[in-house]
């Protein structure tokens, strides 16, 4: 085969120009290289897929805010668990410091030894499975090859996924019955650790509705006495007051001095008020906030699905729907049975050992392999 000058001519042009490019681009940082190809990947993706729909056309586009918030979750983890940590710790000193003493000394025996006792139980169980919630690994799919019979393959770990597994950005991993990512724990709500999670929040509720309840009188009281002593000035009795002192009803009508001094109102005082008020506040808004978190996990244990099989089985209903034909859950083995599976319950005596008391029980089943049961029946006999 022979070469033509010219042909020659223009090949070494072109050589000469795709070696240019390519030095033009190297001459370009790292990262802008990465970020380039990067969003190159992303455009790609639109119209390389036969299978694009709208699902994937959304996570194309949103996938560099989606990269965002997973990082920004995934940093303030820490700063959430401190925060748990030093709010329950607040409400803790103050029970002792300030709650404890007014018990002791107003109470009868038998109520002191009911929030004694009540009070230390729900502070034990809250503090075990709050721990137990962060540090145990919620399930996490083998590294080596496994046998176990998987349902799809995981579009971000190019893995095959068992049943009730899926993908968590925040971890980048697969997460064995993963029910969602809990920033206030900093780790994943999954097959192991779920029902520390469930334990957490029930227990955290009873606790913050017994402060409620048990310090209305006291958050009145201390809110009262607040507003009363912030218009008044205690320690210069007899120098008049203004209106809002009639207002308010600490004097009668036509008197504008007090006659006699009234005991002064310290800065201990004030501070004790004030821990009362704030722990009262406190508990009742996590308890109105983490009590319907609660209920709504608890509907959904008694179903048998998680968060996210919540939405999925959804989307199936409305699709078998559509085709005249009615979608079950295959891991709803009825409610009484489902609890005995989420709470590790193979006995009666468990009820008590297992579930008013600190266990580390591991939970039913590994997690890789479920029992399908359209017919609801019941897995563990008690």
């Amino acid at each position: 085969m022979r070469w033509c000058p010219s042909s020659m001519l223009q090949l070494l042009r072109c050589v000469r120009l795709r070696s240019c490019t390519r030095r033009g681009k190297n001459r370009l940082p790292l990262w802008m290289r990465e970020i380039w190809a990067y969003m190159k990947l992303l455009m790609q993706s639109l119209y390389f897929n036969s299978l694009t729909d709208s699902d994937v056309v959304f996570d194309s586009v949103f996938e560099p805010v989606f990269w965002t918030v997973d990082y920004i979750t995934r940093w303030f983890g820490t700063l959430f668990v401190c925060l748990v940590v030093i709010l329950t710790s607040s409400i803790v000193v103050i029970a002792y410091v300030v709650l404890l003493p007014l018990v002791l000394n107003t109470y009868s025996p038998p109520w002191i030894a009911w929030h004694v006792c009540f009070g230390h139980w729900n502070l034990i169980m809250i503090a075990f499975h709050y721990y137990k919630a962060t540090i145990t690994p919620p399930g996490y799919l083998p590294v080596e090859k496994n046998d176990s019979p998987f349902v799809s393959v995981c579009k971000k770990c190019i893995m095959p996924k068992p049943a009730r597994t899926h993908h968590c950005g925040i971890c980048n991993r697969c997460i064995l019955k993963m029910d969602h990512h809990c920033p206030w724990l900093n780790n994943c709500v999954g097959h192991f650790n779920h029902r520390y999670f469930f334990s957490f929040c029930l227990f955290m509720t009873l606790g913050c509705v017994y402060c409620s309840i048990s310090g209305r009188n006291l958050f009145l009281d201390a809110y009262n006495a607040l507003e009363r002593f912030k218009h008044l000035d205690m320690e210069k009795p007899g120098v008049p007051v203004t209106g809002m002192a009639q207002l308010i009803g600490l004097l009668p009508p036509g008197q504008t001095s007090f006659v006699t001094p009234a005991p002064p109102y310290t800065f201990k005082d004030k501070m004790i008020h004030k821990c009362i008020i704030y722990m009262w506040v406190l508990t009742s808004t996590v308890g109105v906030a983490l009590g319907a978190l609660t209920i709504w996990h608890a509907v959904l244990i008694s179903r048998g699905e998680t968060s996210i099989e919540k939405h999925i089985n959804s989307k199936e209903s409305k699709r078998m729907a559509k085709r005249g034909r009615v979608y079950r859950n295959p891991f709803n083995y009825g409610r009484l049975n489902n609890w005995k599976v989420f709470l590790g319950i193979e006995k009666r005596s468990h009820w008590v050992t297992r579930v008013l008391l600190p266990s580390g029980h591991t939970p039913h089943g590994d997690g890789l392999t479920w029992e399908a049961c359209v017919v609801k029946k019941d897995l563990i006999p008690v």
